[in-house]
């Protein structure tokens, strides 16, 4: 991922974004600022950004209900999206990741820490270094081309499932722990708690049911998860 890569900071508070803005450009990126939602659609048709970090609490539409519109939006459902939030409590953090988001992160915080998550998720949201196509039961992953289709029909994916679904895909009948998935789909330096890990094999699963492809994810009480054809 180039060191300019574009990153939008959507919140209402300007000192909030000035802060980000300047540690952002002191980090060799590219800081695109909106202060709600209509702003931010005009910038990211007008410069599509490489990541986007969303406030939970926007005027008019919430952080939460904007990410679900990203993941549903054609042109947005790739963008790898890291929520701003003051709520620490662990039901919130999943709802925040259950909306659409890939991370987040509890405001006060450090411009390190931030700098830290948004260089981890650039990264794993760049290509694959195996650019092998990949089957299993009808369902195909191209990692060239970031696609993944059921009987040729496309489905839409966010960038973290399409990273578990892809390590799952060439590491099948093989259980995973948690901890495994973490640092194979996630990066063993980053701050993301286990049950990160459930909250999106939840989404997979989701996204794969009407195709009755979520069957191909088992879950191993005690262990972990298995990706398997058979039973």
């Amino acid at each position: 991922m180039s060191s300019q890569a574009r990153i939008l900071i959507v919140d209402d508070e300007p000192a909030i974004r000035q802060m980000v803005c300047l540690a952002l450009e002191q980090a060799s990126y590219v800081c695109l600022e909106a202060a709600d939602v209509s702003e931010a659609q005009k910038k990211i048709v007008a410069d599509k950004p490489d990541l986007i970090l969303l406030d939970w609490m926007l005027p008019n539409i919430s952080g939460v209900e904007y990410a679900h519109h990203l993941r549903r939006e054609k042109l947005t459902q790739d963008i790898p999206v890291i929520m701003l939030t003051a709520r620490t409590e662990e039901d919130d953090k999943v709802k925040g990741l259950d909306s659409g988001a890939d991370d987040y992160i509890t405001k006060p915080f450090s411009t390190r820490e931030l700098l830290s998550r948004i260089r981890a998720l650039l990264r794993r949201t760049t290509p694959h270094a195996v650019e092998i196509a990949v089957e299993a039961g009808g369902l195909s992953l191209n990692p060239v081309t970031h696609r993944v289709t059921v009987a040729g029909k496309p489905l839409s994916l966010g960038p973290t499932e399409f990273r578990l679904l892809h390590f799952f895909m060439t590491h099948p009948e093989r259980v995973h722990t948690r901890e495994r998935l973490l640092d194979s789909v996630w990066g063993n330096n980053v701050y993301v708690e286990e049950r990160t890990v459930d909250v999106h094999i939840r989404r997979l699963r989701k996204i794969l049911a009407p195709s009755q492809h979520d069957r191909l994810i088992h879950t191993v009480r005690g262990s972990g998860y298995r990706f398997s054809e058979g039973i």
